[in-house]
């Protein structure tokens, strides 16, 4: 199946809009079931705020937040998909820059000495475009994340001691959830890298960080973490907007990868409450916009 740059380049301008306008409905069921159980009447009413500024967002087809983040293009390449590399990144990024000029968005993104704003979403290195593969025949799938500095600046990397064992990894969790706070608007989701080196085991975070509500580690010591830290950080007490209550977290994700004899590599990135992200899928009969 060979795929169309400009059908490309369409579709990364579509996503971010609708990334930053329409929430997933994992995240919304999410957000009614944490203000279900929450216990604390203030985090109820800040929960209920949050709902409601979901409800006007859409109902009046507004950003759900005025960041509109670093923008993020995950892309999977299936197999007999034909897509020259450079074409495929080039015509994202012309996509990404013309949803902020056409719609327009406000540009979050600036050079990182001079602090120049070339107002247009994209500078050196961004939009971020990861490319991958996967095994669904014909299929070129786009996931569009627009990442917010308020749950990016809550990152964090520690290259543990393989003798302090799986201890050490909840701890240092839980330390950057308390150190967090109320700064990366929860209730959030936490995504958490073990293993792997320095730079995969951040990604890894990350790529927990935004996966859908209900998933699971696909290797169960990780699935097992992930069950543990959801707890333990919703004992915490920070709450939603860090004033207090159950509602920390949806939920605490975990992905794993091996690493070296003599490392254990830890890293935490965060999503904030209105955890945003769209999808478009490739395919012959057309495209299909989701989440």
């Amino acid at each position: 199946m060979r795929i169309d740059p400009r059908a490309v380049e369409e579709a990364a301008r579509e996503l971010y809009i609708r990334a930053l306008k329409q929430l997933p409905p994992d995240i919304k069921t999410g957000m009614a079931a944490l203000d279900a159980r929450e216990t604390n009447a203030t985090a109820k009413r800040v929960l209920g705020t949050m709902l409601t500024n979901i409800k006007v967002a859409e109902a009046t087809d507004n950003l759900l937040c005025q960041d509109t983040g670093i923008p993020i293009y995950n892309v999977w390449l299936g197999r007999d998909v034909e897509i020259d590399g450079q074409a495929l990144k080039a015509a994202i990024r012309t996509g990404c820059e013309r949803a902020t000029r056409e719609h327009p968005l406000r540009s979050s993104v600036v050079h990182p000495v001079t602090r120049k704003n070339e107002h247009s979403s994209c500078g050196r290195h961004v939009p971020v475009i990861h490319i991958d593969f996967s095994d669904s025949p014909e299929t070129l799938e786009i996931e569009m994340v627009p990442k917010g500095s308020g749950s990016e600046n809550n990152s964090w990397l520690k290259m543990a001691i393989p003798a302090e064992g799986v201890d050490a990894v909840k701890t240092f969790v839980i330390d950057c959830v308390l150190e967090a706070g109320g700064k990366t608007c929860p209730p959030t989701i936490v995504g958490v890298g073990v293993g792997g080196t320095s730079d995969l085991c951040v990604h890894l975070a990350k790529i927990a960080a935004t996966r859908a509500l209900g998933s699971k580690c696909d290797d169960p010591e990780g699935a097992k973490l992930e069950l543990e830290l959801s707890a333990a950080v919703n004992g915490l007490g920070i709450g939603p907007q860090g004033l207090g209550g159950d509602a920390t977290a949806f939920a605490v994700h975990v992905e794993t990868a091996a690493t070296h004899i003599t490392m254990n590599p830890v890293a935490v990135n965060m999503q904030c409450h209105s955890a945003r992200r769209a999808r478009a899928t490739f395919r012959a009969g057309g495209i299909e916009y989701g989440y």
